[in-house]
């Protein structure tokens, strides 16, 4: 089983939106069996207001069609390191923040979702951008190459 942590500042926007954006993949190709996806965030505020997904960011994955349960907001933990074969931060600067909660990457298992792509970059937050649509086509073009890179490396998806 492949288990993937997204990652992103609070948990309500990117990092949920990645995780469900992930799993629906993966269900469509049969393979959920193969995974398991996870988020968190490399703050503590919205996990102290147990906060759940930001309502824009709802709303994109319902126009998107794309399916979703409760989600409450988690900060990462220094022992999901471990438990976790990748984590998937959205910006450089959420990958400072991990190191920081996590150590040092001693297996390379942190990266930005986009770095898999042939344009490595930041998913900019749409908290404070306000766009959502960049955030979901950024986040569900990462997550396309990820798992061709999951294919290609580890031969479990069809």
């Amino acid at each position: 089983m492949i288990k993937i942590l997204f990652v992103c500042l609070g948990n309500i926007c990117r990092s949920p939106m990645a995780e469900f954006i992930l799993k629906d993949m993966v269900n469509k190709k049969g393979s959920y069996k193969e995974f398991y996806i996870d988020s968190a965030a490399t703050s503590s505020y919205n996990e102290l207001e147990r906060a759940g997904i930001y309502g824009e960011a709802k709303n994109m994955l319902k126009e998107m069609k794309i399916p979703f349960t409760e989600h409450l907001s988690r900060q990462i933990k220094k022992e999901d390191y471990n438990k976790f074969d990748y984590i998937l931060a959205m910006e450089q600067k959420n990958i400072t923040n991990i190191i920081n909660i996590v150590g040092e990457d001693k297996e390379n298992k942190i990266f930005r979702l986009l770095d898999f792509t042939e344009k490595p970059r930041d998913i900019s937050d749409p908290w404070y951008s306000g766009d959502f649509y960049s955030a979901y086509y950024d986040i569900t073009y990462g997550c396309e190459k990820f798992l061709e890179y999951i294919e290609k490396n580890n031969n479990i998806l069809n």
